[in-house]
Formats: C-alpha cells, sequence, structure tokens
C-alpha cells in the first residue's frame, strides 16, 4: 500500500510540473529605445538581449521612437541584433531616423504606426550637422546594404523559371543615405529617402501596421495569450552610459594628461594626482566592466606613466625611456576603446578604430590646451592665485638673476635635487636641475650654465656643516 501511494504521489507531481509547463505564456521581452543612439542605448540593447535570453523570452520586441545619434553605436547595436539568438522585431512608434533606421532595418520584422516614418540615414557631422564628407557616406551606405541583404531572399518559380527577390531591396537601404540613388515614385536624384508606414509596407520595409505593441503581438506575431516583460535600466547602467560617451571620455583623457602634467611640474600627491586618478579610474573602470578594456591595457597605462616618471625624475634628459612612456599611455588610452581580445582586430568595424582615435587625439588635444591656459593662470589673480607662492609668503620665492655673474658661483642645495630642485646662491634661492645625478639637500654645488630661467648645477660632494 505505501508503495502504490509513492508511485501516485510521484505521477500527480510529474502531471502537476506538465500542467504548469503548458499553462506557462510565452514571454515577450520589450527594450525601448526612446533616445538619441548612443552608450546609454547600446548598453540597455545588450543588457536586454542577455536578459531575455537568460529567461527564456519567445521574442524580443524594440519599441523604437528616435531621431537617430552615433553611428558607432547603431553599428554595434545592429550586430548584436543580427547575431541575437532570439528573435528581434521592432515596432517603430513614429520615428525611426537614420541610426534608428539602421537599427531597424537589423531586425527580423519591422512593424510600423500608421503615422511612423524611416530613412533619413545620411551621415552628419556630430558639431555642426553639415553632411560628413563622401568617405562616411560611402561607409553608411555600405553598412546599410548588408543589413538589408542579411535577411535573405525570396525565391519563387513562375513557369519553370526562377525568380530571386531581396526580402528587403538593399538599393532602398542605399537610398536611404545618398539621394544619388534613385526609387522611381518614392526619391529622386535630388532626395533622401524617408518612407512612410504604407510606402514601407509597399516596398517591403514594413510587415505589419499597428497603433499599439499589443496590437502588434497579438495580431502580427500571433501570440494570443503572452506575458510582457520591460527592460528597466539600473542607475548604474545610466553612469556607465554617461561614462563611455566620446564627449565625456575626451575630457576625461584631458584630466588625466593635464593632472600628469602639473603633478610633475609641482612634486607632491595633491589636486593633479588626485583628479589624474580619478580621471584614470572614470575612463577605463566601465569599459573594463563592458568587456572592452582588458587587464594587459590597464596594466600598459601604468607602464606607460612609471616611464614617464622614470624618464623625469632619474634619467635626464628625453630619451628611450619617455618615448616608451608616452607611446605606452596614448596606446593604452586607444586599445581600451577597441574591443580587440588578445591584441586581434579581426573583423573590427573600422568607424570603431576612427572613433577611438578621434576620442583619444582630441583628449590629448584639450589636455595641451588645459596646459597652456592654466600654465598663464597660476599666481594671477583668480582660482588659481595660491597655485603658487608670492613674495609675502613663506617658501622659496624666484629673485631675478644675472645669468653672467652667477655662472661659476658655489652655493648649497637647499633642496633636494633629483634632478631639480632649490639652490642657495649668494643667500638668494634658484630653481636649479642637476647636470649629473642626484643632489642631496646641504651638498655643496657649482654653477655651470644658465638657460630658461633655471640654473644648471654640479655637485662637490662635500657636506656644508651649519
Amino acid at each position: 500500500m505505501r508503495k502504490f501511494q509513492i508511485v501516485l504521489f510521484l505521477l500527480l507531481l510529474i502531471l502537476s510540473f506538465d500542467l504548469s509547463a503548458q499553462d506557462a505564456k510565452p514571454m515577450i521581452y520589450r527594450i525601448n529605445v526612446k533616445e538619441n543612439i548612443g552608450s546609454n542605448t547600446w548598453i540597455y540593447l545588450q543588457n536586454g538581449l542577455h536578459e531575455a535570453t537568460g529567461k527564456d523570452a519567445a521574442a524580443v520586441l524594440l519599441h523604437m521612437n528616435t531621431y537617430g545619434g552615433s553611428v558607432l553605436e547603431a553599428d554595434s547595436m545592429r550586430t548584436a541584433i543580427l547575431n541575437a539568438p532570439l528573435p528581434v522585431y521592432v515596432f517603430i512608434d513614429n520615428n525611426a531616423a537614420s541610426a534608428g533606421a539602421l537599427i531597424s532595418i537589423a531586425c527580423d520584422s519591422i512593424f510600423m504606426r500608421s503615422s511612423g516614418s524611416i530613412g533619413a540615414a545620411t551621415v552628419v557631422e556630430g558639431g555642426s550637422g553639415e553632411r560628413a564628407s563622401d568617405k562616411h557616406q560611402s561607409y553608411m551606405r555600405g553598412i546599410m546594404r548588408a543589413t538589408a541583404e542579411s535577411h535573405g531572399q525570396i525565391v519563387t518559380v513562375n513557369n519553370g523559371d526562377t525568380i530571386k527577390k531581396w526580402r528587403r531591396d538593399p538599393k532602398i537601404a542605399e537610398a536611404m543615405v545618398d539621394e544619388k540613388v534613385v526609387i522611381p515614385g518614392f526619391a529622386d536624384s535630388t532626395q533622401i529617402l524617408t518612407l512612410t508606414a504604407s510606402q514601407a509596407r509597399e516596398l517591403g520595409y514594413c510587415d505589419g501596421i499597428a497603433e499599439s505593441v499589443h496590437e502588434v503581438i497579438v495580431t502580427h506575431l500571433g501570440y494570443s495569450d503572452y506575458t510582457l516583460e520591460t527592460y528597466n535600466p539600473s542607475f548604474y547602467d545610466k553612469i556607465r552610459g554617461f561614462l563611455t560617451n566620446g564627449i565625456v571620455q575626451a575630457f576625461l583623457i584631458m584630466f588625466i594628461i593635464g593632472g600628469i602634467y602639473f603633478e610633475l611640474q609641482s612634486p607632491g600627491v595633491g589636486f593633479p594626482t588626485a583628479a589624474a586618478i580619478t580621471a584614470a579610474i572614470l575612463y577605463f573602470t566601465p569599459l573594463y566592466l563592458t568587456g572592452y578594456a582588458q587587464n594587459w591595457e590597464v596594466l600598459l597605462f601604468v607602464l606607460g606613466l612609471i616611464f614617464i616618471v622614470f624618464e623625469i625624475f632619474v634619467v635626464p634628459g628625453f630619451g628611450i625611456t619617455g618615448i616608451l612612456g608616452i607611446l605606452f599611455v596614448f596606446s593604452a588610452l586607444v586599445l581600451a576603446l577597441i574591443g580587440n581580445i588578445r591584441f586581434n582586430f579581426e573583423g573590427l568595424p573600422a568607424m570603431e578604430m576612427f572613433r577611438a582615435l578621434m576620442v583619444v587625439l582630441g583628449g590629448t588635444g584639450m589636455g595641451l590646451v588645459l596646459i597652456i591656459y592654466l600654465s598663464g593662470r597660476i599666481g594671477k589673480p583668480g582660482f588659481l592665485q595660491f597655485a603658487a607662492l608670492h613674495a609675502d609668503q613663506e617658501g622659496y620665492v624666484s629673485v631675478s638673476m644675472e645669468p653672467v655673474s652667477l655662472v661659476g658661483k658655489t652655493g648649497v642645495a637647499a633642496t633636494d635635487l633629483r634632478p631639480s630642485g632649490m639652490v642657495n646662491v649668494d643667500g638668494d634661492f634658484y630653481d636649479a636641475i642637476s647636470l649629473k645625478g642626484f643632489i642631496d639637500k646641504g651638498d655643496e654645488v657649482v654653477v655651470r650654465r644658465y638657460e630658461n630661467f633655471q640654473l644648471y648645477v654640479v655637485g662637490k660632494g662635500a657636506k656644508v656643516i651649519r
């Protein structure tokens, strides 16, 4: 009897699991794309696709209303959609312009509100809004065409003849970028192609017209009973998206370069060091967490800094260690923005490499401008007034010097010279650089020459007794 009860219990348990599986509703996972295409939307899509896959969603639906944005992030989103393990659909709720058009064409099916539009994917300059160069237009035409072609052809047989027709005509995708591509009845040689919902339906760029997400899922996807989950970005996602914005990254590079320069000009852990370290952490951390920056790229950056410091404080002059240091720092900043694995760049979009170079070069240029500007402001009235000592402040101050009368004189090292510091000659303090090795505080020195408002000295080796 007991065995019979155990068997019956197991049968009921199996049956309950079977019934619950049958009662499970298919889940549609929605990702909102309702802002300019950029680092934020790219992160949202990545996380949303990952969560949808982990939750065994039946499909992913992009709810789109955007006027466009960055080509780089749009290309990354396009690639993620094409490689997604789940079917990805898009509902264009009014606008899918520019980068939004590229992302929409990558989806398995396109659905539009009756008042919606898609197209106008010409590349423009981010700052001025002017049309970009033919090189950029050619690149955009290429990825638009390739995206349309990725959905394959429809093959029909008519009276024994095989007819091949693109599911989405690549020429139409190109016409959204280049006005020279003519689509008779829709766009002549003076117009960039933008399609209404009915026009897109006619040309095969819209698989159905709907007025709501519910209508798309029920009428066009065929799920009469379903559950809908929406990806909600966290505060951390928004912060990470902000920090991976190209303009923000350029400013972080500016603070890194400016902080390093001003700290080397006035040794000692202070505000420049804190600014440079903070900027470096904010630059590399989000890239590391998203898989772009690798361990070796961060180590390359740190090694570059060590080489630069070694060149300045240990090896007088400018030689191989300084050149390597600058090269390592610059390379680390660029490579951290490129999704390479173990220095493998195969398959990486040219636009991604171009964007990385522009961000780093832009940040470097702004850093140089910052250095020039702040160097002229230190000690003058304003927020940098107290960044340098004045005559009425305690410490060493510069005095006017006569180079001819100082050369050949003997003085005392007022600070350690490693290799720069201060010396006391005839009771006055001067900026000085050691021509040979380190000089300890208190050592006698001999002035050998004067250049660039600095004395160049050598040590006599004898300690002065005070």
